[in-house]
């Protein structure tokens, strides 16, 4: 069982290789290694910045947005939705799985612990038990398909959805929400809300 959302990562891309973990425009349909492999790219190039960011935000209103977030959470970095945007050096660019960050992201397995910070006050642990929580409530699993709208992605309770997927396994699809999906924005409000608890 995943301590850390470092962890959460690599188990989910070891066990649901090839099943589908984000569909975006532009993108198509990434597989959970491909998802992984995107993910660990920005996180390099995170991590090859000399000094590395303390904290990390990113704000393109496109699924890079997401992959930071989670680059952000397995480099160890704190997320903070209010920071400027990436350079597109990172995002993709020449940074993009940069060789200079290769050492320094494996070496971050061994630093992410328990108290490690990641939004706000709240460290990974107790974002991954609040997702366990959440999950017990929502029953997804590696068979869910969720559609959540990507003109919102900025917003708390889309990425609390999308941080539900990981944890589960499922599909997340960013477009227009469909009637009848099994996205329904109370139950994310307070997910990663540092002032609130499930």
């Amino acid at each position: 069982m995943a301590t850390n959302l470092r962890e959460l990562l690599i188990q989910r891309a070891a066990r649901l290789q090839e099943r589908p973990a984000v569909s975006a425009p532009d993108w198509g349909t990434l597989s959970y290694a491909q998802f992984r492999n995107r993910v660990e790219g920005v996180a390099r190039g995170l991590l090859a910045q000399v000094p590395p960011p303390e904290a990390v935000g990113c704000a393109t209103g496109s699924p890079w947005d997401w992959v930071a977030e989670v680059a952000a959470a397995a480099s160890g970095l704190v997320w903070d939705p209010a920071r400027a945007t990436l350079p597109p050096e990172v995002l993709g660019g020449s940074l993009f799985n940069a060789e200079a960050g290769r050492g320094p992201f494996h070496e971050q397995e061994q630093q992410i612990h328990e108290a490690t910070p990641f939004l706000g006050s709240q460290t990974q642990t107790e974002h991954l038990a609040r997702l366990k929580a959440l999950n017990r409530r929502l029953g997804w699993d590696h068979e869910t398909r969720v559609t959540l709208p990507l003109e919102r992605l900025a917003e708390p309770p889309v990425r609390n959805a999308l941080w539900s997927a990981l944890y589960a396994g499922a599909h997340a699809v960013l477009g227009q929400p469909s009637t009848g999906a099994s996205w329904e924005e109370p139950l994310f409000l307070s997910c990663g809300s540092s002032a609130e608890r499930l």
